[in-house]
Formats: C-alpha cells, sequence, structure tokens
C-alpha cells in the first residue's frame, strides 16, 4: 500500500500526482516537492469531488485522482480483471443511463452490468456488439446523445423499488455496519433488536469478536440483498473543538449523480436526531466514499458526534442517550417507507406508534 503523502515531501510519486493535478487545471504545472501550492489543489480536488478535505494524499485520493485523469474516447473500454475505472467509464455510464441503458449505479468502474447495457446500446445502433466501448460505438454515443434525453432512469428506479416495498418494515432487510467501539456495538445491537421485534430481517457487518476492512463490509452488505446500509460511526478530529452530527450519503456533482432514496434518509436521520437530541447539526452531505458509492442498496453513513469532543463522547456514553438515538434511527426508518399523506412532523413520532398504525405487520 501506498503510504500517505503530505506537506514537504518529494519524489516521483509527487511529480505523478502533480501532473494529474494539472491535467485537472488545478495547477500550473507538475513538481517534484508537495508545497502549499499542491496542498490547496489536492484540498480543492477532495472538495469537488466529494472525498474527505485533508489535503494529505491517501490510498483513495490517489486512487481517484488517476481516475479523474482518464476522458471518454482516452482508450478503450471494456470487460478487464481488475475492472477498469475512471471518469471514461463514469461519463459512459451516465450516458447509457440518460438513454434508458440500465447499467446499474454510475459509479465508475467498467463491470458485467456496464458491458451488458453497452452490448444492448450497441444493438440498437448497429455497430458490432462485442460490449467494447471503442471509437465507433462512442461516435454512435454521442450522435445519439444529441436527440435522445432519458432524465435519470437509475435513481428513478431505486425510488420506485422503495415505493413498491410498501411501508411496513416487516419482512424488509437492513444492514447495520457499526465502529467497533463499545459504545456504537451496544448502540447497533439495541437498533437491531427493535428491528427484529418488528419483523425487518438485520444483519451486522462487524462485532467486538469480527472488525472485517472496508471492502468485506461492503462484500458482506451487498450479499445480504437489502433494501437500506445504515453505517454508526463517530468522528474524529485533531482540534477538540470540532463536534456535531453528520449524515452522508451518495453523489457526485462531477459524475452529475446521487442517491435519490440515500439523500433522502440522510435528511430524515439527521432531523430526527437534532429534533431528539442537542448534538450539533453538522448537516448532511454527499460524498463518493467507497462504502457509499460501492455497495448496492441506498446507504448512509451517519457520524454520531466526535470521538474527539469530551461533550459528545460523554452523550454517547449515557445509555439514555443510546436509546434515544435508537428511536430516532427507527422512526427515521419507518418515515423513509411512508408516503407523504401518511408522514409525520419531524420529532413527533414514537416506536410505540409503528405498532399501533399497524406499520410492523
Amino acid at each position: 500500500m501506498t503510504p500517505d503523502i503530505t506537506l514537504g515531501e518529494s519524489g516521483d510519486l509527487v511529480l505523478q500526482l502533480t501532473d494529474y493535478l494539472t491535467r485537472l487545471d488545478l495547477l500550473t504545472g507538475p513538481t517534484e516537492t508537495f508545497d502549499a501550492t499542491v496542498v490547496h489543489a489536492v484540498k480543492t480536488f477532495q472538495q469537488n469531488r466529494g472525498l474527505s478535505v485533508t489535503g494529505i494524499v491517501d490510498a483513495i485520493t490517489l486512487r481517484s485522482l488517476e481516475e479523474a485523469r482518464w476522458k471518454l474516447g482516452d482508450r478503450t473500454l471494456f470487460l478487464a480483471t481488475p475492472y477498469m475505472r475512471g471518469d471514461d467509464v463514469a461519463h459512459l455510464q451516465a450516458q447509457l443511463s440518460e438513454m434508458g441503458f440500465n447499467c446499474g449505479r454510475v459509479d465508475g468502474i467498467y463491470g458485467a452490468a456496464t458491458e451488458s447495457a453497452v452490448k444492448e446500446f450497441q444493438k440498437s445502433v448497429g455497430v458490432k456488439v462485442d460490449g467494447r466501448c471503442g471509437p465507433a460505438t462512442i461516435i454512435s454515443l454521442m450522435r445519439l446523445k444529441k436527440i435522445v434525453s432519458g432524465g435519470t432512469p437509475v435513481a428513478l428506479r431505486e425510488e420506485v423499488r422503495r415505493a413498491d416495498r410498501g411501508p411496513a418494515l416487516a419482512n424488509k432487510v437492513v444492514v447495520i455496519d457499526p465502529a467497533t467501539t463499545p459504545d456504537i456495538l451496544d448502540l447497533a445491537d439495541r437498533l437491531e433488536g427493535r428491528l427484529i421485534a418488528l419483523g425487518v430481517n438485520v444483519f451486522i457487518t462487524a462485532s467486538s469478536a469480527s472488525n472485517p476492512n472496508e471492502h468485506d463490509r461492503i462484500d458482506i452488505a451487498n450479499k445480504s440483498n437489502p433494501d437500506l446500509i445504515v453505517s454508526l460511526q463517530q468522528d474524529h478530529y485533531g482540534n477538540k473543538n470540532a463536534h456535531g452530527v453528520a449524515t452522508y450519503y451518495y453523489g457526485s456533482d462531477s459524475h452529475g449523480v446521487h442517491s435519490i432514496v440515500g439523500e433522502r434518509f440522510a435528511t430524515l436521520v439527521q432531523r430526527e436526531i437534532c429534533a431528539r437530541t442537542d448534538l450539533l447539526n453538522c448537516r448532511t452531505h454527499a460524498k463518493t466514499w467507497d462504502f457509499l458509492r460501492l455497495t448496492k442498496a441506498p446507504a448512509v453513513r451517519i457520524d454520531l458526534g466526535y470521538a474527539t469532543h469530551p461533550g459528545d463522547a460523554k452523550r454517547l456514553a449515557d445509555p439514555d442517550f443510546r436509546e434515544t438515538l435508537v428511536e430516532a434511527l427507527m422512526i427515521a426508518i419507518q418515515r423513509l417507507y411512508l408516503s407523504a399523506e401518511n408522514d409525520a412532523k419531524t420529532g413527533t413520532m414514537k416506536v410505540a406508534d409503528l405498532r399501533s398504525a399497524g406499520l410492523c405487520k
């Protein structure tokens, strides 16, 4: 694994990443020294990309820079091992999706679903059907794009699936992805118990005895075929004054996509928690973190305060406070599946209301 690249470092890897930043018009030219100008360019890239804004080039930022350098037409795209990744793939996926060809989520990864969509497109326009996106396919894509526009079918499919599942929580599948700290694990256990009592099928990605890496957590979540994925975390920061709750969902301005259901659930969670607790509202944010990007169902990460803030840490250590958080999460999950006419005002619904309304059946 490549070590993080930080202020003051130099060498060939710095020259490579500054070349990427130059191609993206974030620097005036490559340099071998990671100076303050490069730090600013990295932060700008991270902000635009929906990554954590640190100014440090970690493995995720470096991979994102490598992906960002590709434009559609730079290379022939095809199904390979490992999968081809890049902004050219994301552009292709976005164009295919807009024209009604189902390649799944726009994630910038040329997988089997993207190959299948390319073949369907090739068949429809009369070019060689081989699943490879080369010059002939790209020319046909650009010509057809001028006259065909289908909106955002992927987002619509996600919303339709949510609506089709109905308001009852029974038989829905929820994945809980907890940090392996005692307070978060206890919160996850409490949430699991409440959900099971309402007939929800619950899968948990980690425990005190098992702490899989991010890739394995994503794999566990996807294999569960979930309706919803809830990641429970605590944030950390060098300045102990940083505090509050924030929620994150998959979204990318550069790719022009976001999870409609994920954004809605993030908003519901944020509002319910802030209405029921005194945690500072740090709002909802679109991010392209792998856990949000590569999971196949709507996923939301909830940072329940800062472990580095004494007040936030004290709150989360209180069992009564954790019980309040569980109620907020339960109500947010239920409200996600309610129609507009049956929804309730933020902070007013109780878990007991779910039973009395028959929503657990």
